[in-house]
């Protein structure tokens, strides 16, 4: 008999496919999303030593007061807007965008689109 794989676990295995092409450097470190049922992270990662330099959150105290009024998409558009601010900051420019093995549509999209807005390459 067959049994189905959970939808997290084919997730999973996708980004681990994905992260055998993908990695950050120094110089174009890793933008990560992770979309859960309410919320969305991301994070900007240098893989050479392991380091996140940047995140961001839909649970961050700077944008938790923002969100009343948007939708989830609007979050993620949000959340991509204030980790590219506060990448640049830090003094990154561009980076290697990696969806997490979640298709590129909806909020994935809308976190690239959002930080491509506020300034940042990929």
């Amino acid at each position: 008999m067959f049994t189905k794989r959970d939808r997290n676990e084919i997730r999973r295995i996708r980004h681990e496919r994905v992260r055998k092409k993908i990695s950050g450097t120094p110089e174009m470190p890793r933008l990560c999303v992770y979309r859960s049922l309410n919320h969305i992270y991301t994070q900007v990662i240098d893989d050479t030593v392991g380091k996140t330099l940047v995140s961001c959150s839909t649970l961050d105290p700077q944008i938790k007061g923002q969100l009343a009024d948007l939708d989830k998409k609007g979050a993620s558009k949000l959340v991509g807007k204030v980790v590219a601010e506060r990448a640049i900051a830090a003094g990154i420019k561009q980076v290697v965008f990696d969806r997490g093995g979640y298709v590129y549509t909806g909020r994935v999209a809308e976190v690239a689109a959002g930080a491509r807005e506020a300034g940042l390459d990929f």
